[in-house]
Protein backbone atom coordinates (compact mmCIF):
# COMPACT_ATOMS: atom_id res chain seq x y z
CA UNK A 1 0.00 0.00 0.00
CA UNK A 2 1.24 3.09 -0.78
CA UNK A 3 0.54 6.61 0.50
CA UNK A 4 1.17 8.36 -2.55
CA UNK A 5 -0.39 6.45 -5.13
CA UNK A 6 -3.30 6.20 -2.73
CA UNK A 7 -3.47 9.91 -2.48
CA UNK A 8 -2.93 10.50 -6.30
CA UNK A 9 -5.96 8.48 -6.92
CA UNK A 10 -8.17 10.85 -4.57
CA UNK A 11 -6.39 14.21 -5.83
CA UNK A 12 -7.38 12.83 -9.38
CA UNK A 13 -10.98 12.03 -8.12
CA UNK A 14 -11.58 15.42 -6.56
CA UNK A 15 -10.31 18.03 -9.46
CA UNK A 16 -13.11 16.07 -11.49
CA UNK A 17 -15.48 16.83 -9.32
CA UNK A 18 -14.42 20.75 -8.31
CA UNK A 19 -13.76 21.26 -12.24
CA UNK A 20 -17.79 20.74 -12.58
CA UNK A 21 -20.07 23.86 -12.05
CA UNK A 22 -22.71 21.57 -10.59
CA UNK A 23 -20.16 21.30 -7.39
CA UNK A 24 -20.48 24.94 -6.07
CA UNK A 25 -23.78 24.91 -7.22
CA UNK A 26 -24.93 22.34 -4.73
CA UNK A 27 -22.55 23.68 -2.16
CA UNK A 28 -24.38 27.37 -2.59
CA UNK A 29 -27.90 25.22 -2.23
CA UNK A 30 -26.62 23.69 0.88
CA UNK A 31 -25.66 27.29 2.23
CA UNK A 32 -28.61 28.60 2.01
CA UNK A 33 -30.53 26.17 3.39
CA UNK A 34 -28.21 26.42 6.42
CA UNK A 35 -29.25 30.18 6.35
CA UNK A 36 -32.95 29.61 6.55
CA UNK A 37 -32.38 26.90 8.80
CA UNK A 38 -30.47 28.73 11.54
CA UNK A 39 -33.19 32.10 11.04
CA UNK A 40 -35.72 29.64 11.95
CA UNK A 41 -34.02 28.20 14.67
CA UNK A 42 -33.08 31.74 16.37
CA UNK A 43 -37.14 32.42 16.10
CA UNK A 44 -37.86 29.05 17.84
CA UNK A 45 -35.47 28.89 20.65
CA UNK A 46 -35.97 32.80 21.40
CA UNK A 47 -38.05 31.81 24.12
CA UNK A 48 -35.47 29.86 25.94
CA UNK A 49 -32.46 31.10 28.61
CA UNK A 50 -30.09 29.55 26.76
CA UNK A 51 -30.53 28.98 23.21
CA UNK A 52 -27.52 28.17 21.60
CA UNK A 53 -27.79 24.05 22.41
CA UNK A 54 -30.92 24.27 20.72
CA UNK A 55 -29.63 26.06 17.49
CA UNK A 56 -26.16 24.51 17.64
CA UNK A 57 -28.19 20.75 17.68
CA UNK A 58 -30.87 22.05 14.55
CA UNK A 59 -28.05 22.79 12.68
CA UNK A 60 -25.99 19.83 12.79
CA UNK A 61 -28.98 17.71 12.38
CA UNK A 62 -29.95 19.37 9.03
CA UNK A 63 -26.16 19.09 8.18
CA UNK A 64 -26.16 15.15 8.61
CA UNK A 65 -29.99 14.97 6.51
CA UNK A 66 -28.19 16.56 3.92
CA UNK A 67 -25.53 14.96 4.03
CA UNK A 68 -27.38 12.31 3.93
CA UNK A 69 -29.37 13.29 0.74
CA UNK A 70 -25.73 14.00 -1.34
CA UNK A 71 -23.74 11.63 -0.35
CA UNK A 72 -24.65 8.84 -2.46
CA UNK A 73 -25.15 10.82 -5.92
CA UNK A 74 -21.29 11.81 -5.55
CA UNK A 75 -20.33 7.79 -4.25
CA UNK A 76 -22.62 5.84 -6.02
CA UNK A 77 -21.36 5.92 -9.07
CA UNK A 78 -17.30 6.35 -8.29
CA UNK A 79 -15.93 3.21 -9.73
CA UNK A 80 -18.54 2.22 -12.21
CA UNK A 81 -18.78 5.55 -13.36
CA UNK A 82 -15.08 5.31 -14.75
CA UNK A 83 -15.89 2.04 -16.15
CA UNK A 84 -18.44 3.28 -18.20
CA UNK A 85 -16.43 6.71 -19.46
CA UNK A 86 -13.25 4.20 -20.29
CA UNK A 87 -10.85 5.49 -17.52
CA UNK A 88 -10.69 3.21 -14.97
CA UNK A 89 -8.63 0.21 -17.43
CA UNK A 90 -5.72 2.74 -17.84
CA UNK A 91 -5.58 3.04 -13.83
CA UNK A 92 -5.82 -0.58 -13.57
CA UNK A 93 -2.97 -1.46 -15.81
CA UNK A 94 -0.39 1.00 -13.24
CA UNK A 95 1.49 0.01 -10.28
CA UNK A 96 -2.05 1.02 -8.57
CA UNK A 97 -3.39 -2.08 -6.60
CA UNK A 98 -6.98 -2.72 -6.49
CA UNK A 99 -7.35 -1.74 -2.64
CA UNK A 100 -5.81 1.59 -3.37
CA UNK A 101 -8.51 2.67 -5.99
CA UNK A 102 -10.69 1.72 -3.92
CA UNK A 103 -9.66 3.14 -0.63
CA UNK A 104 -8.35 6.08 -2.73
CA UNK A 105 -12.27 6.79 -4.25
CA UNK A 106 -13.11 6.10 -0.64
CA UNK A 107 -11.15 9.02 0.65
CA UNK A 108 -12.27 11.47 -2.15
CA UNK A 109 -16.29 10.77 -1.63
CA UNK A 110 -15.44 11.24 2.09
CA UNK A 111 -13.78 14.29 1.68
CA UNK A 112 -16.18 15.26 -0.42
CA UNK A 113 -18.75 14.62 1.86
CA UNK A 114 -17.04 16.63 4.54
CA UNK A 115 -16.75 19.49 2.72
CA UNK A 116 -20.41 20.38 2.72
CA UNK A 117 -19.84 20.20 6.49
CA UNK A 118 -17.25 22.28 6.08
CA UNK A 119 -19.60 24.76 4.83
CA UNK A 120 -22.12 24.45 8.00
CA UNK A 121 -18.71 25.52 10.17
CA UNK A 122 -19.61 29.37 9.87
CA UNK A 123 -23.00 28.72 10.94
CA UNK A 124 -22.43 26.44 13.86
CA UNK A 125 -20.25 28.98 15.35
CA UNK A 126 -23.21 31.53 15.23
CA UNK A 127 -24.98 29.07 17.56
CA UNK A 128 -22.44 28.50 19.41
CA UNK A 129 -21.60 32.14 19.96
CA UNK A 130 -25.55 32.09 21.06
CA UNK A 131 -24.53 30.76 24.38
CA UNK A 132 -24.85 27.53 26.48
CA UNK A 133 -23.20 25.11 24.09
CA UNK A 134 -20.84 22.97 25.98
CA UNK A 135 -17.35 21.64 24.76
CA UNK A 136 -18.24 18.02 25.21
CA UNK A 137 -21.33 18.46 22.72
CA UNK A 138 -19.32 20.14 19.75
CA UNK A 139 -16.30 17.51 19.97
CA UNK A 140 -18.75 14.24 20.17
CA UNK A 141 -21.36 15.86 17.52
CA UNK A 142 -19.07 16.82 15.11
CA UNK A 143 -16.85 13.39 15.55
CA UNK A 144 -20.38 11.43 14.69
CA UNK A 145 -21.13 13.62 11.79
CA UNK A 146 -17.58 12.86 10.10
CA UNK A 147 -17.71 9.12 10.82
CA UNK A 148 -21.24 8.97 9.54
CA UNK A 149 -20.12 10.76 6.61
CA UNK A 150 -17.30 8.15 6.15
CA UNK A 151 -19.64 5.48 5.93
CA UNK A 152 -22.26 6.52 3.68
CA UNK A 153 -18.95 7.23 1.25
CA UNK A 154 -17.56 4.07 1.94
CA UNK A 155 -21.10 2.03 1.27
CA UNK A 156 -21.70 4.26 -2.20
CA UNK A 157 -18.49 3.51 -3.19
CA UNK A 158 -18.47 -0.20 -2.13
CA UNK A 159 -22.16 -0.45 -4.27
CA UNK A 160 -20.56 1.28 -7.38
CA UNK A 161 -17.95 -1.83 -7.40
CA UNK A 162 -20.49 -4.41 -6.69
CA UNK A 163 -23.09 -2.51 -9.61
CA UNK A 164 -22.41 -2.30 -13.20
CA UNK A 165 -24.67 0.53 -13.90
CA UNK A 166 -23.94 3.74 -12.21
CA UNK A 167 -27.70 4.64 -11.68
CA UNK A 168 -28.25 1.45 -10.30
CA UNK A 169 -25.97 1.56 -7.78
CA UNK A 170 -26.43 5.28 -6.64
CA UNK A 171 -30.65 4.29 -6.71
CA UNK A 172 -28.99 1.13 -4.30
CA UNK A 173 -26.93 3.73 -2.19
CA UNK A 174 -30.24 5.94 -1.76
CA UNK A 175 -32.35 2.73 -0.81
CA UNK A 176 -29.38 1.79 1.69
CA UNK A 177 -29.46 5.08 3.39
CA UNK A 178 -33.32 5.11 3.56
CA UNK A 179 -33.17 1.95 5.20
CA UNK A 180 -30.89 2.97 7.69
CA UNK A 181 -32.63 6.44 8.36
CA UNK A 182 -36.44 5.88 7.64
CA UNK A 183 -36.49 1.98 7.59
CA UNK A 184 -35.57 1.70 10.58
CA UNK A 185 -38.02 4.23 12.40
CA UNK A 186 -41.34 2.39 10.00
CA UNK A 187 -39.91 -1.38 11.45
CA UNK A 188 -39.55 -0.06 15.02
CA UNK A 189 -43.35 1.34 14.19
CA UNK A 190 -44.67 -1.92 12.71
CA UNK A 191 -43.04 -4.62 14.66
CA UNK A 192 -43.41 -3.46 18.34
CA UNK A 193 -47.25 -2.42 17.63
CA UNK A 194 -47.31 -6.46 16.08
CA UNK A 195 -46.08 -7.43 19.16
CA UNK A 196 -48.66 -7.01 21.90
CA UNK A 197 -49.76 -7.45 25.40
CA UNK A 198 -53.04 -7.19 27.05
CA UNK A 199 -53.59 -4.28 29.38
CA UNK A 200 -56.32 -4.58 32.24
CA UNK A 201 -57.69 -1.22 33.26
CA UNK A 202 -60.03 -0.95 36.58
CA UNK A 203 -62.03 1.86 36.85
CA UNK A 204 -64.79 3.15 39.49
CA UNK A 205 -66.52 6.49 40.04
CA UNK A 206 -68.58 8.05 41.97
CA UNK A 207 -72.25 8.54 41.42
CA UNK A 208 -73.35 11.86 40.86
CA UNK A 209 -76.65 14.26 41.74
CA UNK A 210 -77.75 17.40 40.83
CA UNK A 211 -75.39 18.59 43.64
CA UNK A 212 -72.59 17.03 43.11
CA UNK A 213 -71.18 13.24 44.29
CA UNK A 214 -74.03 11.65 46.21
CA UNK A 215 -73.09 10.72 49.75
CA UNK A 216 -73.34 8.06 52.60
CA UNK A 217 -75.97 9.03 55.02
CA UNK A 218 -74.94 11.05 57.29
CA UNK A 219 -72.92 13.13 55.21
CA UNK A 220 -73.72 16.14 53.43
CA UNK A 221 -70.87 17.61 51.71
CA UNK A 222 -67.93 14.83 50.29
CA UNK A 223 -66.36 16.84 47.51
CA UNK A 224 -63.19 16.25 49.45
CA UNK A 225 -63.97 13.16 51.09
CA UNK A 226 -63.66 10.28 48.87
CA UNK A 227 -64.53 7.62 51.38
CA UNK A 228 -67.79 8.72 51.94
CA UNK A 229 -69.08 8.88 48.39
CA UNK A 230 -71.66 6.40 46.94
CA UNK A 231 -69.96 4.58 44.24
CA UNK A 232 -70.65 2.39 41.41
CA UNK A 233 -69.34 -1.36 40.44
CA UNK A 234 -65.54 -1.48 39.47
CA UNK A 235 -65.28 -1.63 35.74
CA UNK A 236 -62.63 -3.41 33.99
CA UNK A 237 -61.59 -2.92 30.57
CA UNK A 238 -58.92 -4.38 28.40
CA UNK A 239 -57.03 -3.64 25.48
CA UNK A 240 -53.66 -4.74 23.66
CA UNK A 241 -50.87 -2.04 23.99
CA UNK A 242 -47.97 -2.64 21.65
CA UNK A 243 -44.37 -3.45 23.07
CA UNK A 244 -42.03 -1.35 21.91
CA UNK A 245 -39.61 -2.21 24.71
CA UNK A 246 -38.86 -5.67 23.03
CA UNK A 247 -37.40 -4.17 19.65
CA UNK A 248 -36.74 -0.71 20.44
CA UNK A 249 -32.75 -1.80 19.29
CA UNK A 250 -33.81 -1.69 15.50
CA UNK A 251 -33.38 1.87 16.38
CA UNK A 252 -30.04 1.38 17.13
CA UNK A 253 -28.61 1.74 13.30
CA UNK A 254 -30.45 4.92 13.12
CA UNK A 255 -27.76 7.40 12.34
CA UNK A 256 -29.64 10.20 13.99
CA UNK A 257 -30.29 7.97 16.67
CA UNK A 258 -26.65 7.18 16.95
CA UNK A 259 -26.20 10.72 17.00
CA UNK A 260 -28.17 12.39 19.88
CA UNK A 261 -27.40 9.10 21.82
CA UNK A 262 -23.58 9.56 21.66
CA UNK A 263 -23.77 13.09 22.43
CA UNK A 264 -23.83 13.92 26.29
CA UNK A 265 -27.17 15.04 27.66
CA UNK A 266 -27.95 18.24 29.89
CA UNK A 267 -30.69 19.53 31.44
CA UNK A 268 -31.81 22.92 32.02
CA UNK A 269 -33.46 24.05 35.41
CA UNK A 270 -36.57 22.76 34.82
CA UNK A 271 -35.21 19.30 33.86
CA UNK A 272 -35.54 19.41 30.36
CA UNK A 273 -32.78 18.30 27.68
CA UNK A 274 -30.82 21.91 26.44
CA UNK A 275 -31.41 20.61 23.00
CA UNK A 276 -32.44 18.45 20.34
CA UNK A 277 -30.08 15.68 20.60
CA UNK A 278 -31.35 15.13 24.19
CA UNK A 279 -34.98 14.78 23.19
CA UNK A 280 -34.44 12.48 20.73
CA UNK A 281 -32.00 10.94 22.72
CA UNK A 282 -34.79 10.47 25.84
CA UNK A 283 -37.57 9.49 23.23
CA UNK A 284 -35.70 7.05 22.04
CA UNK A 285 -34.98 5.23 25.38
CA UNK A 286 -38.25 5.84 26.63
CA UNK A 287 -39.08 2.56 24.09
CA UNK A 288 -36.95 0.73 26.53
CA UNK A 289 -39.15 0.97 29.75
CA UNK A 290 -41.71 -1.63 29.56
CA UNK A 291 -45.58 -0.48 29.35
CA UNK A 292 -47.67 -0.51 32.70
CA UNK A 293 -49.83 -3.59 32.01
CA UNK A 294 -51.98 -3.42 34.72
CA UNK A 295 -53.89 0.36 35.85
CA UNK A 296 -56.36 0.93 38.47
CA UNK A 297 -58.50 4.59 38.65
CA UNK A 298 -60.85 4.80 41.83
CA UNK A 299 -62.59 7.55 42.13
CA UNK A 300 -63.89 6.59 45.47
CA UNK A 301 -60.65 5.85 46.85
CA UNK A 302 -57.22 7.50 48.34
CA UNK A 303 -55.01 5.75 45.10
CA UNK A 304 -51.82 7.44 44.57
CA UNK A 305 -51.32 9.04 41.35
CA UNK A 306 -49.71 7.54 38.82
CA UNK A 307 -46.09 9.17 38.24
CA UNK A 308 -44.01 9.09 35.01
CA UNK A 309 -39.90 9.24 35.22
CA UNK A 310 -37.89 12.48 34.09
CA UNK A 311 -35.91 12.86 31.84
CA UNK A 312 -33.02 12.30 33.88
CA UNK A 313 -34.57 9.45 35.41
CA UNK A 314 -35.32 7.66 31.84
CA UNK A 315 -31.53 7.99 31.21
CA UNK A 316 -30.63 6.41 34.61
CA UNK A 317 -32.87 3.58 34.14
CA UNK A 318 -31.82 2.75 30.81
CA UNK A 319 -28.90 1.87 28.23
CA UNK A 320 -26.95 3.94 25.20
CA UNK A 321 -26.96 1.95 22.03
CA UNK A 322 -25.10 4.15 19.39
CA UNK A 323 -22.00 2.24 19.72
CA UNK A 324 -23.87 -0.87 18.56
CA UNK A 325 -25.76 1.14 15.78
CA UNK A 326 -22.35 2.65 14.63
CA UNK A 327 -20.48 -0.90 14.57
CA UNK A 328 -23.48 -2.57 12.52
CA UNK A 329 -23.04 0.58 9.92
CA UNK A 330 -18.93 -0.05 10.04
CA UNK A 331 -19.22 -3.96 9.64
CA UNK A 332 -21.97 -3.12 6.65
CA UNK A 333 -19.85 -0.56 4.70
CA UNK A 334 -16.48 -2.60 5.50
CA UNK A 335 -18.57 -5.99 4.69
CA UNK A 336 -19.48 -4.14 1.09
CA UNK A 337 -15.57 -3.14 0.17
CA UNK A 338 -13.91 -5.90 0.48
CA UNK A 339 -17.01 -7.88 -1.62
CA UNK A 340 -16.06 -4.55 -4.07
CA UNK A 341 -12.64 -5.75 -3.91
CA UNK A 342 -13.30 -8.82 -5.30
CA UNK A 343 -15.50 -7.66 -7.83
CA UNK A 344 -12.82 -4.70 -8.99
CA UNK A 345 -9.69 -6.72 -9.04
CA UNK A 346 -7.75 -7.95 -11.76
CA UNK A 347 -7.39 -9.93 -13.98
CA UNK A 348 -11.19 -10.08 -13.79
CA UNK A 349 -12.42 -14.01 -14.15
CA UNK A 350 -15.92 -13.09 -14.86
CA UNK A 351 -17.72 -10.01 -15.66
CA UNK A 352 -21.73 -9.04 -16.36
CA UNK A 353 -22.92 -8.85 -19.56
CA UNK A 354 -22.45 -5.63 -20.92
CA UNK A 355 -19.79 -4.60 -18.87
CA UNK A 356 -17.46 -2.07 -20.46
CA UNK A 357 -13.22 -2.70 -19.65
CA UNK A 358 -11.06 -0.17 -21.65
Amino acid sequence: MSFSRLWTISRLELLQRVRTVSWYVLLGVFALLLVGVTGLAFLSFSGMDERGPGIYSTVVYITLLLVLLVSPTLSGNSINGDRDAATLAPVQVTLATTGEILLGKFLAAWITGLAFALVAVPFLAIATLAGGVRPATVVISLAVLVVETGVIAAIGVALSGLLARPLFSVATTYLVVAALAIGTVIGFGLVGSSITSETTERYRSAVYGDNGPECIEGVVNCWDEPESMICEDWTTYTSRTGRYDFVWWMLAANPFVILADATPTHFDRYGNPEDMFGYLKISVRQTQIPPQLERTYDECGTAAEPTYPTPEEVLAQTVPSWFVGLGVQVLLAAGLMVWAYGRTRTPARTLARGTRIA
